[in-house]
């Protein structure tokens, strides 16, 4: 599979190409340049089908040009020793849980894979690869988690004062590892200039072998893709009626991820989602995406700091827009009808969800008329474990999840060992430190 930018289709890129240096010199963001028909690949698995299986498998149809299968198959085992977790709640609704990963959101599912192809990528070029990344959450553990003990891969993590926690000391690069964690004398505004500084600095990126770890890099997004037809192999024997996924509208990207494996021949009905102030109803209540005003080539480059996926569901609209109204069903979520929802789960399934997740059972209950008519199950796709939310659930259901060890961990505060002011060449200095 081949890749371009949203804002030039005619120059095709390898994956390895848009892993390495994934904001494209035109600003904009990579996107598949084809579709691809994977049919009898997802139509072979079935529920015993491990998620790294279907990883492998679908990295060797989708990369096949750059990786052999047995590339493929080392870069999804080596990425992911957690899976999934599909629950049935009813006979009409299941729960794709995403938070098995080592610090609780589903963020670990892409950094790992990203982690992983990265290091197989290097180790083929004879180079490294050096992340920068502002955070001030489990974002910054799971990196450390991926990169942990990756011989080319190295990550500078840049938080805002009094805001570290969740990193392993054994990552630490003064301990022999590969992460370089900082604080930085200011706020999280000035953590994110200083990532757009840096890599809006193409001989830094070059010089430095920059790359992202958010999900502007196309190598962290895409295994997002493989949630979708995980679910698919465990529903597939069990439901005979249409198949819809209900997920957070957030920055869009587990919907841009949905809305690819469609088009990778995955079996599904349509995405329901909650309504952004461009994913909109029409007066039909029909999905609504509203362009944004400026022209693309007029538009300020992706912010590497600062990402959005509207300009990735703006090109899939503009291929095929009839056919996305047909597939996306946003509602409008009120924050009672939010907390409501929440409470709906709690009360009738006996558990709780991230306020993302609420949203999007939300837009369900909204949607129901539609599913009810097409005789449709539900695959509620929860991103991030309760236990992360734990005051605002006590606040609403009365009772507080239970909070796993490796969640706590993640909440544990770290001591900042380096503390810096805000200023690009305190960035520069740390990098001449890590590559030497």
């Amino acid at each position: 599979m081949q890749f371009v930018s949203t804002r030039n289709p005619d120059k095709k890129v390898s994956f390895s190409k848009a892993v390495l240096d994934c904001i494209p010199t035109d600003g904009g963001l990579y996107i598949p340049a084809y579709e691809e028909n994977l049919s009898s690949w997802i139509l072979y698995m079935n529920e015993k089908t491990s998620f790294t299986s279907i990883a492998g498998s679908l990295t060797s149809a989708l990369i096949k040009e750059e990786f052999s299968p047995i590339i493929s198959e080392a870069i999804a085992t080596n990425a992911f020793s957690f899976s999934p977790v599909l629950k049935a709640l009813d006979e009409r609704l299941y729960n794709l849980e995403l938070f098995h990963g080592p610090t609780g959101s589903y963020k670990d599912f892409g950094i790992s894979y990203l982690a992983s192809c990265l290091e197989h990528i290097c180790i083929m070029n004879e180079t490294e690869s050096i992340v920068i990344a502002s955070t001030t959450g489990e974002t910054g553990a799971s990196i450390a988690y991926a990169f942990k003990n990756k011989k080319h891969l190295k990550a500078i993590l840049l938080y805002q004062k009094d805001s570290m926690r969740g990193l392993p000391a054994e990552t630490f690069f003064w301990n022999g590892g590969n992460i370089y964690p900082i604080e930085v004398n200011g706020s999280i505004d000035d953590c994110n200039e200083l990532v757009s500084q840096i890599y809006s600095d193409r001989s830094l990126v070059e010089n430095y072998g920059l790359t992202l770890a958010n999900t502007s890099n196309i190598g962290r997004l895409l295994p997002q893709t493989f949630f979708y037809t995980f679910a698919f192999t465990r529903l597939k024997n069990r439901v005979c009626g249409d198949i819809f996924y209900a997920l957070s509208s957030s920055n869009y990207d587990n919907l841009i991820a949905g809305l690819y494996s469609w088009k990778f021949s995955l079996p599904v009905n349509g995405f329901i989602t909650d309504c952004t102030s461009s994913l909109r109803l029409d007066p039909e209540n029909m999905c609504n995406l509203i362009n944004a005003k400026i022209p693309l080539l007029e538009r300020s480059k992706t912010n590497p700091a600062i990402y959005s996926h509207l300009e990735r569901l703006e090109a899939l609209f503009a291929t095929s827009p009839a056919v996305m109204k047909g597939l996306v069903f946003p509602a409008e979520i009120f924050d009672k009808e939010q907390k409501d929802a929440a409470l709906k789960l709690f009360r009738n399934y006996n558990i709780t969800v991230s306020p993302q997740t609420a949203a999007a059972y939300a837009a369900t209950v909204k949607r129901n008329q539609m599913i009810d008519e097409d005789g449709g199950v539900v695959v509620l796709v929860s991103r991030d474990h309760p236990a992360l939310f734990a005051e605002n659930i006590k606040q609403l259901c009365g009772k507080s999840p239970v909070i796993p060890a490796n969640i706590l961990a993640v909440l544990e505060k770290n001591k900042a060992e380096k503390t810096i002011e805000p200023l690009k060449e305190n960035i520069v200095s740390i990098l001449k430190e890590i590559k030497s």
